[in-house]
């Protein structure tokens, strides 16, 4: 197999954050330089990593190993606790428990190494630098840790040194040392840092409590029929109805709700609605619905509904206004809600401003429901947008110079079979090229507004110049016309 490590960015260049079985055989560790490991190991293969991704997956994880426990959570960077208190016997023992542990997440395609021991730190240890899937009792906590590495207890690279120094390299070994010596050395850690205090949690001497971060609420409606129908709608409004006032009592608006249409074949189909605010008006949800349950193939009926939010945003309840006027935003936002349900998401769309320097990119389209216009960041500034032309020519159209000033605009130009002769002018305002897009050889473009006889003014720009080694004669383009 290849070796793959994945990348973080450290003090001094990219340093390795993680790394598969091969890599690490061949000597690779956590910690290291890139181009340390690739000096010993040409052939490795190196890709960025994406730790925001990583978090937002262990988040993830911690709720879904709640299948096992009613309390759980995240242990370092890559790890998970689970207090499996008076539930191991659910699933047929602890040795079953961590069966079924492992083999839920090769489902998830994920490797994980096990234990299961009295007290949260024993558990960490025995995981992280025992055997696979060690069961430790109440009775053989402080032999099951003896002989594991000091390191296993969390401890900080300083206390570490101190205790390697020391020949502490083993937690039998610290177990065994009088801690009247110990205690006074360590007076000053906190009690996080403090490598008696953790021993003592780890054996079970001091209580560890786990904090498990609550279960994320979830507003869900639940329609259960006594026998298969196979028109949804009747059913619907009562489901918005329960929706709507559970949002409404936790003060919540919903962005994205999702109906699912359980069949009595065993499959299911969905109707997502995506908004462009949060809302909790069930009248606004019902008129989304019209016309959505249309294509909806009930098969041979259905007997279970459900209606579910998805993403929610806070919504405070808010008193209407004095003065009898309507809510202009929520009006709008309304119809771009019904607009998108009728003509699909992509349909509705809107302008949002791009950082660029390139006139012709500076405005995008992007989904009405998306929220705000996002802002692409670049190491360039944006090109101030002052005096452009009412209307821009996609693309910019070439047009025939009969005769121009040297370095300067035009005096007479063909532009779609008709001269033009300028009369007066103002410019350049040179645009280069974005390095970090345009492709290698792109010419610079000098942009002048010309008025021509006749009062007509023109946004032309020259692309290129004599001898700049990047093609032969510069081309001319009308690109816009003002006002």
């Amino acid at each position: 197999m290849v070796p793959v490590v994945l990348t973080r960015q450290g003090h001094h260049g990219p340093v390795v954050c993680a790394c598969n079985d091969t890599a690490a055989a061949r000597g690779v560790q956590v910690g290291t330089r890139v181009v340390d490991a690739q000096a010993i190991n040409p052939d490795l293969h190196v890709e960025p990593a994406d730790l925001d991704a990583d978090a937002r997956l262990m988040d993830r994880l911690v709720h879904w190993a709640r299948r096992w426990c009613p309390w759980s959570v995240q242990d370092g960077r890559d790890g998970l606790i689970l207090d499996m208190t008076g539930s191991a016997h659910l699933f047929g023992g602890e040795r079953a428990v961590l069966r079924d542990i492992c083999q839920g997440f090769a489902l998830q395609g994920l490797s994980a190494q096990v234990a299961m021991a009295p007290t949260r730190g024993a558990a960490q240890a025995l995981a992280r630098y025992g055997n696979a899937r060690t069961i430790c009792g109440p009775d053989d906590v402080a032999d099951c840790l003896a002989p594991l590495p000091v390191q296993s207890l969390r401890l900080d690279g300083t206390t570490l040194s101190v205790l390697t120094r020391l020949g502490l390299k083993t937690i039998g070994l610290l177990a065994d040392v009088p801690r009247a010596a110990l205690m006074r050395r360590f007076a000053t850690l906190a009690q996080d840092a403090n490598p008696l205090v953790l021993l003592d949690r780890a054996l079970g001497r001091l209580p560890d409590p786990l904090n498990a971060p609550a279960d994320p609420v979830q507003f869900m409606a639940r329609a259960r029929l006594g026998e298969p129908v196979i028109d949804p709608y009747p059913h619907v409004q009562g489901l918005v109805d329960s929706l709507c006032a559970a949002l409404s009592e936790a003060e919540q608006g919903a962005r994205h709700v999702v109906l699912t249409i359980y069949r009595i074949d065993s499959e299911c189909r969905h109707v997502p609605l995506t908004m462009a605010r949060p809302t909790r008006d069930p009248v606004h949800l019902r008129r989304l619905f019209e016309g959505k349950l249309d294509s909806i193939d009930p098969g041979f009926g259905f007997d279970l509904l459900t209606l579910s939010a998805t993403r929610v945003e806070p919504v405070s309840r808010l008193q209407d206004r004095l003065d009898g006027k309507r809510d202009t935003q929520a009006d709008v936002a309304g119809l771009v809600d019904r607009l998108s349900a009728r003509l699909g998401r992509d349909k509705v769309t809107w302008s949002t401003w791009m950082q660029t320097h390139k006139p012709e990119r500076v405005e995008g389209r992007m989904p009405a429901l998306a929220g705000a216009a996002p802002m692409v960041e670049y190491d360039r500034p944006m090109v101030g947008l002052v005096d452009r032309p009412l209307r821009l020519l996609e693309p910019a159209e070439e047009v025939q110079v009969l005769y121009a000033v040297p370095e300067g605009p035009p005096s007479q130009f063909r532009w779609r079979r008709v001269v033009y002769r300028a009369v007066r002018h103002a410019g350049p305002e040179r645009i280069a090229p974005e390095w970090w897009r345009d492709r290698p050889g792109t010419r610079l473009r000098d942009y002048y507004k010309v008025e021509v006889q006749g009062g007509r003014r023109f946004w032309l720009y020259r692309e290129g110049l004599l001898h700049d080694g990047r093609g032969g004669t510069p081309r001319w383009f009308v690109h816009g016309m003002f006002a």
